[in-house]
């Protein structure tokens, strides 16, 4: 059964054991920042999971828009990345469904939003989203 996956990044680290002079460490964390990822581990969260068909049906219930495009990617890429310049515009779009739909829908809805609401306040936190058949 194939299910949906909801990560989150919140931390990375360097995998390197060898001692760095000052010089080289200031390039390293320039590259981390503006997001080189050689020789960085990324850390990722399991955040919740949910079986494809009903990610479908959840997303359906959304309006037409941007925010459904952004969504539905998943079943075309099979993989999204949600991060500070969607968190607006997602939450907007769940709102409604966090007090509107019934169960597992509002609960996503509201789970969602909780994470978005920690992108928006630490914006080099990101959520993977990715199919796993």
């Amino acid at each position: 059964m194939a299910e949906v996956y909801f990560w989150s990044l919140r931390q990375k680290f360097l995998d390197s054991d060898d001692d760095m002079p000052p010089q080289a460490k200031q390039v390293m964390y320039y590259s981390l920042a503006i997001g080189h990822h050689v020789g960085v581990i990324d850390c990722l969260n399991k955040e919740f999971i949910c079986p494809l068909e009903q990610y479908e049906q959840w997303i359906a219930l959304l309006p037409e828009g941007e925010a459904r495009r952004k969504m539905h990617g998943l079943l075309t890429f099979g993989e999204i990345v949600i991060d500070s310049t969607h968190t607006d515009l997602l939450a907007n779009a769940f709102a409604p469904l966090r007090a509107n739909q019934p169960a597992p829908f509002g609960t996503w809805s509201a789970r969602l939003i909780g994470l978005l609401a920690e992108i928006a306040a630490e914006p080099a936190i990101y959520l993977i989203v990715r199919r796993v058949l």
